[in-house]
């Protein structure tokens, strides 16, 4: 909406809290990942603000950039040395550019600060370990926390605006817009799988590739093996399958928990639970009729612990006990609402998940995050803090 003088009103920028934990030494490249519209370039520029001496930045993905490759780096590092001989580097979506690792290499060589952001987690993995071995340091960028989102909101922590952020998610643009943000949202997934899937894998076809993310983001938080995968969704081998999973993954649409256990062999043959980036754009691109709450709370702690550096599993032993996300030092319970009905299986699941191998010899916190429920019950000796999760959440 404009102004009376005819110019938008200004956009609050939120200070990402991953910021904080972000801190570029001399000779390392800072690289963040993450899914594209997900804020990595404000995180860039807020980088930049905090960061003394002069900045310059380079989105890769400009039109007047395309074809850019080794042959032109000479170029650019003779610009830079010319105009710019100490400043530090910032490279946006550097996946665009062929060998874009040699650049990075020959500016940390040169004594330079570099911060590249990019958004296929697979690419920059096997580049980072070919080129710049010990020499970079890492960090996800997701889409808005919960925190975050209030921020933007300016809301107060409580279900109604848990069950908001839920609904609507923290991609920063589908927010600042939020008439248009369910379109906006299906046309994210539209725009990666074309751009960051289809296009760099040369894909023929994309029905397969659609039907399976669409199916995955309408079951997040169940075990899916890809043989029930190709077989529901006629999709013609387990190993095609396989690939666009990966796909997926790596474009930052879908994050995999894998089952626990103490078994390395049950470990790979039990099928993972998969997740989607953002609780609001799972709800924007399921075909389900009607919200479920549990799971995009589900989504939403899984994220949390993501950010938190976390890498959880689930614990299961089948048609006896569940439990969401087993780490050293918790095991979680997720519910939309603690009732008589669900009571006893909740509890089996997080009774069974303490006992099993950890870290140390100290038990895990047993936790229940429910949408606006609080209590405290002792079950087999074992203490169950029963927690809003709109309290727990950052």
């Amino acid at each position: 909406m404009a102004t009376p003088g005819g110019t938008s009103p200004p956009v609050r920028e939120v200070r990402r809290l991953v910021a904080d934990r972000l801190r570029g030494t001399a000779g390392h490249a800072l690289v963040l990942t993450g899914v594209r519209r997900c804020g990595k370039s404000t995180l860039q520029r807020q980088l930049r603000r905090r960061m003394s001496g002069v900045g310059v930045f380079c989105n890769l993905e400009d039109t007047r950039l395309y074809g850019m490759g080794p042959e032109d780096f000479a170029t650019v590092l003779s610009v830079l040395d010319e105009h710019y001989p100490r400043a530090a580097v910032y490279l946006d979506e550097v996946q665009e550019v062929p060998e874009w690792q040699r650049l990075v290499r020959a500016l940390l060589d040169a004594g330079r600060r570099v911060c590249v952001t990019g958004s296929n987690a697979s690419l920059l993995g096997r580049d980072l370990g070919a080129k710049l071995t010990g020499r970079h340091l890492s960090s996800e960028v997701y889409p808005f926390s919960y925190g975050e989102y209030l921020e933007l909101r300016d809301g107060e922590r409580c279900a109604a605006s848990l069950e908001s952020y839920l609904r609507e998610g923290g991609f920063p643009g589908a927010l600042l817009d939020p008439g248009v943000a369910p379109d906006l949202l299906r046309e994210l997934l539209r725009d990666v799988v074309q751009r960051d899937i289809v296009s760099r894998h040369a894909l023929r076809e994309t029905r397969h590739l659609m039907n399976l993310g669409l199916h995955l983001l309408a079951h997040t938080g169940q075990p899916l093996s890809l043989q029930a995968l190709a077989k529901g969704l006629a999709i013609p081998s387990v190993a095609q399958v396989a690939r666009y999973v990966e796909y997926l993954q790596d474009a930052w649409l879908l994050l995999a928990v894998p089952r626990f256990s103490a078994s390395f062999r049950r470990r790979v043959i039990s099928p993972p639970k998969y997740y989607a980036i953002d609780p609001g754009f799972c709800a924007a691109n399921t075909p389900n009729p009607t919200p479920d709450l549990g799971r995009r709370l589900e989504n939403a702690i899984l994220l949390a612990l993501r950010r938190r550096g976390e890498a959880p599993t689930y614990a299961a032993e089948a048609h006896l006990w569940e439990c969401d996300f087993v780490t050293p030092e918790l095991a979680i319970q997720v519910c939309a609402q603690l009732t008589p009905a669900n009571r006893a299986r909740e509890m089996r699941g997080l009774i069974a998940a303490a006992s099993i191998p950890g870290r140390g010899a100290r038990r895990r916190t047993l936790l229940l995050l429910t949408l606006d429920q609080r209590d405290a019950i002792k079950e087999d000796g074992y203490d169950v803090a029963v927690t809003p999760a709109w309290e727990w959440l950052d």
